[in-house]
């Protein structure tokens, strides 16, 4: 797996043997960003589930501000670190604006006083339908005035939440794995 695009192009991130995780695929990262534009830029950005860390470390190579992943797996948690590292060392900086917090993603307590201008859930596949809706409210705490959630889960799946707005999805097919881009319904939306 490799960072689709800017500073960090071309660098591959490691990930684990032993499954501990789903990487996003290449692909798919690619057409997400390729919808968020420039909006990347300077973001506040949230990872949530993150894995390998591939969703916000694609943010950062593309000019995210910050990033703050959350993975309740230990193993994926210094997967993450010592990806981070490789993806500064490629960027030529000492180090990145990030926050690794291991814990639930579905609470996420550790990030209470934060809001972010992007967040990526990538949650195991199989429990999306009956975390969605402590997800959704964990999502709404966090996410800033006008701010964009990037949901990945399989095609079959369809995510209607009360309070939000399904803009745009990417990829298609049943079994394959797409992304939901969702907003705040207009009468949600608030100042934090």
């Amino acid at each position: 797996m490799r960072i689709s695009g800017g500073k960090a192009r071309g660098v591959e991130l490691r990930i684990s043997k032993s499954g501990v995780h789903r990487p996003a695929m290449d692909r798919l990262r690619q057409g997400i960003f390729s919808s968020l534009g420039q909006s990347i830029n300077g973001a506040r950005v949230c990872d949530l589930f993150a894995g390998t860390g591939s969703y916000g470390l694609e943010a950062l190579s593309r000019g995210a501000a910050s990033t703050a992943f959350v993975e309740k797996n230990r193993q994926a948690c210094s997967m993450i670190k010592e990806n981070i590292r490789i993806v500064a060392k490629s960027m030529q900086v000492a180090q990145l604006e990030t926050f690794t917090q291991p814990g639930d993603a579905i609470k996420a307590n550790g990030l209470a006083d934060q809001s972010y201008d992007l967040i990526f859930a990538d949650p195991p596949y199989e429990m999306i339908e009956s975390i969605q809706s402590p997800l959704f409210a964990t999502l709404d705490r966090l996410l800033a005035e006008s701010g964009t959630v990037v949901f990945e889960m399989p095609g079959r799946i369809e995510l209607e939440p009360a309070g939000w707005v399904l803009k745009k999805r990417i990829g298609k097919g049943k079994d394959q794995a797409t992304a939901c881009i969702y907003h705040r319904a207009p009468e949600l939306s608030r100042d934090l």
